[in-house]
């Protein structure tokens, strides 16, 4: 527990001086553009040291994913504010996605974002990115991987760290037995969500493979395993669309176990306040878009860098009925 305080402290050190440097950059720093409102200031060579700063996003979210549309808002909010201009796509194929890094290294980008669900699926693309000379950084996912892939820093929550605070709450809570649902094959962030559960709660853990394409099957599994095994107390959902399935589920299998989730939306916030959720693990994703465009930012004007060749990390935060309300009014406006 001491180190993972004396991480946070860092963290928390790291993450107040980016916002500060974001604000004095968006105001008065090196090279920094007069444009602003689009965050998409005209033409010029992206990935010189002249001409606005072009930066690519490439996500493995699905189009349309209330998650990922929180880390889209945070990267064009960051984009408007320092002037930056900012191309978002996403694909869940690790192969697709690959293509889409392709494409912004041969559009010359001034800096690119990556998520890494599947790190060695994209590795090539994101080599061939670092030999063009193009500042990488990864976030979400895949952080492991980051540095060796030579990404100048990677932004997001340790999943395992995240996964081990989230399975002792759920011990406090005095719950046995946890149902971890795991919904998406190859995505190496989740097991390791559940391998930190366990080690948490300590007590016995059972993970569950569902497809995030199909929910009525997700509520069906989790509830089958509900009236299968009746000592299940608790299920662990690592998305919030399961965490709502997961939650119908306990009801349909007439259940008294706790359900709790990584991450937020507008569902999830709801069902906390009503009972059905016990807490989301909150990896403030909003973080996870904004602070990778003040990073390119600083590096191509400044030549900076943050995190000391550690991660920054945004999580785990945890949102429960003692600040939802809170939280709440972020949700709705599509930054948390």
């Amino acid at each position: 527990m001491t180190s993972v305080r004396s991480a946070r402290r860092s963290v928390l050190r790291v993450g107040l001086g980016v916002a500060a440097v974001a604000l004095l950059a968006a105001c008065s720093g090196p090279g920094a553009s007069n444009t602003t409102g689009s965050g998409s200031p005209d033409t010029g060579s992206a990935s010189s040291g002249s001409g606005p700063l072009k930066v690519a996003v490439v996500t493995h979210g699905s189009a349309g994913d209330a998650f990922w549309n929180v880390v889209k808002n945070g990267a064009t909010d960051a984009g408007k504010a320092l002037g930056v201009t900012v191309d978002y796509n996403s694909d869940g194929d690790p192969a697709a996605q690959s293509k889409l890094i392709d494409n912004a290294v041969s559009q010359k980008v001034g800096g690119l974002v990556v998520s890494m669900a599947n790190p060695d699926a994209l590795k090539t693309s994101i080599d061939a990115a670092v030999k063009a000379g193009i500042p990488v950084i990864t976030i979400n996912s895949g952080g492991d991987k980051s540095a060796s892939f030579g990404a100048l820093a990677h932004v997001g929550q340790e999943e395992g760290i995240a996964g081990e605070q989230a399975g002792k709450k759920l011990k406090e809570a005095g719950k046995t037995k946890l149902l971890c649902v795991i919904h998406e094959a190859g995505n190496i962030g989740l097991n390791q969500r559940c391998d930190g559960a366990k080690t948490g709660f300590g007590g016995s853990v059972t993970n569950l493979q569902v497809d995030i394409n199909n929910p009525t099957d997700i509520e069906a599994r989790i509830k089958g395993a509900l009236q299968t095994d009746a000592s299940i107390d608790a299920v662990l959902a690592l998305n919030p669309q399961v965490a709502v399935n997961a939650a119908s589920a306990v009801k349909g299998a007439s259940s008294k176990a706790a359900v709790a989730t990584f991450d937020l939306n507008g569902d999830v916030v709801a069902s906390i306040k009503a009972g059905d959720v016990l807490f989301a693990v909150d990896q403030q994703q909003y973080e996870q878009g904004y602070l990778p465009v003040v990073m390119l930012k600083l590096y191509k004007d400044n030549a900076n860098t943050v995190g000391g060749g550690q991660p920054v990390l945004t999580g785990p935060g945890f949102v429960d009925k003692s600040n939802v309300d809170k939280v709440e009014e972020y949700a709705k406006r599509g930054t948390r």
